[in-house]
């Protein structure tokens, strides 16, 4: 078994686990040949989830873009959840955070290659509502943790208000600050970013 560092005690993790009833799972980390499987996850995605314009802003080659899928699998950052051969869900877990992140007074102050940023987090209209979401950000978080990293981080769309309340805040990730930016999906627009509570919090 891998010794994870004691940032956020596995206790805490494990009571959440048992809270939510749901177990960790572990995802497939993305290739280059699940390249074309990825691109028509997300091309289904934004096609048949309810209200996707409304809450995410996703569009077909806009958000997530090719080139910034095939980024992440080059890097290593890209992951899969499967379930019979398919793809249930996907995401990117960088770890390191951008320059958008700096003017956010977050919990812990530690350098850009200290963080673990989840990005575009997907699950299949066919499995959502069914706690897949929650599952995959717990494994983004003992992905954090068996990296060495000091945080886990992300931000999402104001709008984007079911995700804050029923997956994000749920699972201890604390709102810490807002930022009105532009993006090619959204234009300018409030972006929500979010951090990982520390067990004294």
């Amino acid at each position: 078994m891998q010794n994870i560092p004691n940032v956020w005690p596995s206790q805490q993790l494990k009571v959440t686990l048992q809270r939510r009833n749901i177990g960790i799972m572990r995802l497939e980390q993305a290739t280059k040949q699940d390249f074309d499987g990825i691109i028509a996850f997300y091309d289904d995605v934004t096609a048949r989830t309810p209200d996707i314009g409304l809450h995410a802003r996703w569009s077909k080659g806009k958000h997530p873009t090719e080139e910034s899928i095939l980024t992440y699998i080059e890097e290593g950052s890209m992951y899969l959840y499967r379930e019979d051969g398919g793809i249930v869900g996907a995401m990117a877990v960088t770890m390191y955070q951008g320059e958008d992140y700096h003017a956010i007074e977050w919990m812990r102050q530690v350098g850009d290659d200290e963080v673990a940023v989840i990005h575009i987090l997907a699950v299949s209209p066919d499995r959502q509502g069914e706690g897949v979401g929650s599952k995959m950000i717990l494994e983004a978080i003992r992905l954090a943790q068996a990296n060495g990293m000091k945080a886990v981080r992300l931000d999402a769309l104001a709008s984007n208000k079911p995700a804050h309340r029923i997956i994000y805040k749920s699972l201890g990730l604390e709102l810490r600050g807002q930022q009105h930016l532009y993006a090619e999906n959204t234009g300018w627009t409030d972006f929500y970013f979010f951090e990982l509570r520390q067990p004294n919090k």
